[in-house]
């Protein structure tokens, strides 16, 4: 008897909780269109994405840097307004990264255009060679990532990861 008790008052907790549930209905970041004016990529979405890949692959974290934000939101900028995907489209990497005041010791960069999200431009990075070689790059442990959506153009979304590691960690 005293079980029968027990299990009904369980049974009864878990209704009302039940009650209580709301799905959520905002959807996740790594979802969210860049194909819209004023839309952001969430850096630390993708910076979580990238380390979970790496650390995956049996190497280390990347964080967020804010000279290598700036550097990549430059890239997108210049690709975008030019309607042109090239990693050389602002200059070379090496002193783009210079230039936004980061100190590196290695740096590397994908540059993609025509993915709206950051899921697929992860998973363009990612089955592509080179920009999964660049993703899984040794020694790196910053990183800075950007998009700019220029609606009048071939590609709509453009976009910039630099991987880099800090001549002085």
């Amino acid at each position: 008897m005293l079980r029968l008790v027990g299990a009904v008052v369980g049974l009864l907790l878990l209704m009302s909780c039940a009650g209580n549930y709301e799905p959520s209905t905002e959807q996740p970041a790594f979802y969210k269109s860049m194909a819209s004016a004023g839309a952001r990529v969430d850096a630390a979405m993708a910076a979580s994405m990238i380390t979970g890949y790496r650390q995956n692959n049996g190497l280390g974290a990347v964080v967020i840097d804010p000279e290598l934000m700036k550097a990549a939101e430059a890239q997108s900028q210049a690709m975008a307004s030019r309607n042109k995907l090239d990693h050389n489209v602002a200059g070379p990497l090496k002193k783009r990264v210079e230039a936004s005041g980061f100190d590196a010791s290695k740096a590397v960069e994908n540059v993609s255009a025509g993915y709206h999200t950051l899921a697929e431009a992860f998973s363009g990075w990612r089955d592509s060679p080179p920009h999964r070689a660049n993703m899984l790059a040794g020694g790196v442990t910053k990183m800075g990532i950007a998009t700019a959506y220029a609606p009048n153009t071939k590609y709509k979304v453009f976009w910039t990861l630099i991987l880099a590691a800090p001549d002085r960690p």
